[in-house]
């Protein structure tokens, strides 16, 4: 019940946006950037990531990260993610000043919910080289929640991170963040996981998913999101439940692309030629699927289910 009025109210409070059948967004969730320390779970694919930022912009993407992209309840201090992936903030500068960039915050990167925050942090950085204050991601302005609403047909998608609902890490989350930071930070680098995240707990990670359905099968609408690491495409007859999965996964980064008037998940990894080159390749995961076959005039939400299925885990 509280997951529903979390959504809704997300939603009602959402950025809405405009898009038609030759807009082209990229959603990508849990970078969870850090200082490049031994705990940074990014660092291994910042490469990667790199490369896949550079081919959507030469392309024509719009970048949407969908929650926890800086990790600022292990590393509190910007400064040092700043200047640890500085080629990443380098990269999206360039979305921003071309308006094709678009920053939710999740419950990892909660701070940037505070414009003086992000003001003091995101806008701005004293530049040591040239001695002077240069622009980073100048007038960003961080949001819970994105709605794309189709400009023909009106069909809505519900972009959000996915914390919404999950007590802990939503209402508690200072809880959450004053043990990863002091505790789980530390036992996490000797291998153990922290049970109270959805991406480390299977069965936490079907209850939230559970919980996003029966929103979805409430209000007839297609949610992208990301928060339980786990790469979601929905088989046919399964809701139209999205999720982004995350870019910290020992196997690559995974992402939800809308293309063409379609839906598709897509993963990109780095593998050896015949001549053990390293090459960094997108590959289509599911789909692609049309959009318009998830409008609540075309899909029986009404008949749709969850099915709850065990899987294992993953290494995300």
């Amino acid at each position: 019940m509280f997951t529903d009025q979390r959504l809704t109210q997300a939603y009602n409070n959402a950025k809405v946006l405009l898009f038609d059948d030759h807009s082209k967004f990229i959603f990508f969730s849990d970078s969870h950037r850090g200082d490049d320390s031994v705990s940074d779970e990014f660092a291994r694919n910042q490469n990667l990531f790199l490369h896949a930022l550079d081919w959507y912009y030469n392309n024509g993407y719009t970048f949407v990260e969908a929650g926890d992209g800086d990790e600022l309840w292990e590393y509190p201090k910007f400064k040092h993610i700043r200047i640890a992936h500085s080629d990443i903030f380098t990269n999206l500068k360039k979305f921003h000043d071309e308006k094709r960039l678009i920053i939710l915050y999740g419950n990892h990167n909660i701070y940037l919910k505070r414009k003086q925050y992000v003001c003091k942090n995101y806008y701005h950085y004293y530049d040591e080289y040239k001695q002077e204050v240069v622009d980073l991601l100048a007038g960003l302005c961080p949001r819970e929640a994105l709605v794309l609403k189709h400009k023909k047909t009106g069909q809505e998608i519900l972009v959000v991170h996915g914390h919404q609902g999950d007590a802990i890490n939503d209402q508690f989350w200072f809880l959450s963040e004053l043990l990863l930071r002091y505790f789980w930070k530390y036992m996490h680098v000797v291998g153990f996981h922290n049970p109270s995240s959805p991406a480390r707990n299977l069965y936490k990670r079907h209850k939230i998913e559970k919980n996003f359905n029966k929103w979805i099968k409430k209000h007839k609408m297609m949610l992208i999101c990301g928060h339980t690491h786990r790469p979601k495409f929905p088989k046919p007859g399964e809701l139209p439940y999205f999720n982004s999965g995350c870019c910290i996964n020992t196997r690559g980064i995974t992402g939800i692309e809308i293309v063409d008037g379609k839906i598709l998940m897509v993963d990109w990894r780095i593998r050896a030629d015949k001549n053990g080159v390293l090459l960094a390749e997108r590959n289509i995961m599911r789909g692609p699927e049309p959009i318009t076959k998830f409008h609540k005039k075309n899909f029986p939400y009404a008949e749709s289910e969850y099915v709850k299925k065990r899987v294992p885990e993953d290494n995300c």
